[in-house]
């Protein structure tokens, strides 16, 4: 199956064009123990607090998490969401580029080949 890649690479360009906001991270829903005797948290079975939304990610290295409410947990989820189809849609213009760049390569001449020379010798270097 041949792609026509010029075509392919603009659709995808257009595409990366209607990119909107958006951010990188992790998003979790966590229930927790509160540590306190005597908390239903503390029973068995527990009856945890929570949920709590969370968001992860790495700034600097290191890793650094926020706690959000429900409705910054949604927003966030469309933005992460629209990271990773950021990141598709690159991976996706890479290879096409990739393979497009290749074909123009190889219209090029070859590089020309150096003939050997001889090489002088020194009469202060070693003879090897």
């Amino acid at each position: 199956m041949k792609t026509d890649l010029p075509q392919s690479f603009q659709q995808l360009q257009r595409a990366l064009s209607q990119v909107g906001y958006f951010r990188r991270g992790t998003l979790l829903e966590r229930f927790m123990s509160c540590g306190k005797p005597g908390c239903a948290c503390q029973a068995s079975p527990p009856r945890l607090h929570g949920p709590y939304h969370q968001w992860t990610r790495k700034v600097d290295g290191k890793t650094v998490t926020v706690r959000l409410t429900r409705e910054q947990a949604d927003l966030l989820a469309g933005w992460i969401a629209t990271g990773r189809e950021l990141d598709r849609i690159i991976a996706q213009m890479e290879r096409l580029s990739l393979r497009a760049t290749d074909r123009l390569l190889k219209t090029l001449p070859a590089p020309a080949r150096k003939t050997p020379t001889a090489r002088i010798r020194s009469k202060w270097a070693p003879n090897s």
